[in-house]
C-alpha cells in the first residue's frame, strides 16, 4: 500500500457497554482525488475505483476492524435488514439500515449531508445502524430500526452523527408538508427562511422521533458537515460532486 496521511475520525461520546467500538470518517487522509479527496468510502459517486478499495482497506487496518464493513446500497428508504442473516450475499443488500447480534460484524452507514444514526443496546449485545435523510427520516426508517431491534426501546442508546446543520439545511414547504402531516409538533424544527423555504432540523426531528418511540437516551448532533469543508464531505456544499464517510459500528 503507498504512503498516505493518516485518516481521523470522530469518536463517539456515549455511555455505551464497554465491548462497543464506533467511528465516523472524515475526509482526512486516504487515496482519492478531488473532488472526493482524500478518504472517500463510495463506490458510487465516480471516484476512481482502486482508490477507494485503498481507502476501505485503510478503514480496515487504522481501526483494527474485525471484518471487512456490511456496506448497503442506501436508497433514501426505510427497509430494515439483519446483518447476520446476510452473511453470504454477494451483493451489497438495498436497504437504508441494518442490526447485528454478532461479535464480527462491522455495520457501516455512508452520508454526506444526510445524518447516521448509531444504536446501541444497554448490555452491548445488539448494534445497529441507521440512514436518515429527510425522506427516510419523515418515512420512519429510526422507527422500523427500532421497532426491528430484539431489545426494548427503552434499553437502546442512540448517536446522531455528522450532518448538514439546521443553519445551511434549506428546504421547499413539500417537505415540512411531509413532516407535518403525521406529527404538527414537528413544525417546531422548521423555522422560515426566504422564498417560502425553510431551514430544517434534522437532529431535533430524529431526536424528537426517537423519544417518542421511546429511545430517550440521544447523544452527538452537534456537528455541521456543510459548514466544515476541511474535515467533511457535503453533498450539498459539494453540488454533488464530493465523497462519501462511514458511521461505523461493532462489537468487541
Amino acid at each position: 500500500m503507498a504512503d498516505c496521511s493518516k485518516p481521523d475520525y470522530v469518536i463517539p461520546q456515549w455511555p455505551v457497554a464497554s465491548n462497543i467500538r464506533a467511528a465516523f470518517t472524515t475526509r482526512a487522509g486516504g487515496f482519492s482525488q478531488s473532488p472526493c479527496d482524500g478518504f472517500n468510502l463510495g463506490l458510487h459517486v465516480n471516484d476512481n475505483a482502486d482508490h477507494v478499495n485503498q481507502n476501505r482497506q485503510l478503514l480496515i487496518e487504522s481501526l483494527a476492524l474485525p471484518d471487512k464493513p456490511f456496506y448497503l446500497n442506501q436508497v433514501h428508504g426505510t427497509d430494515v435488514l439483519c446483518v447476520d442473516e446476510n452473511r453470504s450475499a454477494s451483493n451489497v443488500p438495498t436497504a437504508d439500515a441494518c442490526w447485528s447480534q454478532s461479535q464480527d460484524r462491522v455495520i457501516a452507514i455512508m452520508t454526506a449531508d444526510c445524518l447516521p444514526v448509531l444504536f446501541a443496546s444497554e448490555c452491548g449485545t445488539v448494534i445497529a445502524g441507521a440512514h436518515a435523510g429527510w425522506r427516510g427520516l419523515a418515512g420512519g426508517v429510526l422507527e422500523n430500526t427500532v421497532s426491528s431491534l430484539p431489545v426494548a426501546a427503552t434499553e437502546l442508546i442512540a448517536w446522531l452523527g455528522p450532518a448538514i446543520g439546521p443553519d445551511k439545511f434549506e428546504v421547499g414547504a413539500e417537505v415540512k408538508s411531509f413532516f407535518t402531516a403525521d406529527d404538527p409538533l414537528s413544525a417546531k424544527h422548521f423555522r422560515s427562511a426566504a422564498n417560502n423555504k425553510y431551514m430544517a432540523d434534522l437532529y431535533g426531528l430524529a431526536t424528537d422521533r426517537l423519544n417518542r418511540v421511546g429511545v430517550s437516551r440521544v447523544f452527538g448532533g452537534d456537528q455541521c458537515t456543510y459548514t466544515n469543508a476541511d474535515r467533511y464531505f457535503s453533498h450539498r456544499r459539494d453540488h454533488g460532486k464530493t465523497g462519501r464517510m462511514a458511521a461505523l459500528i461493532w462489537k468487541e
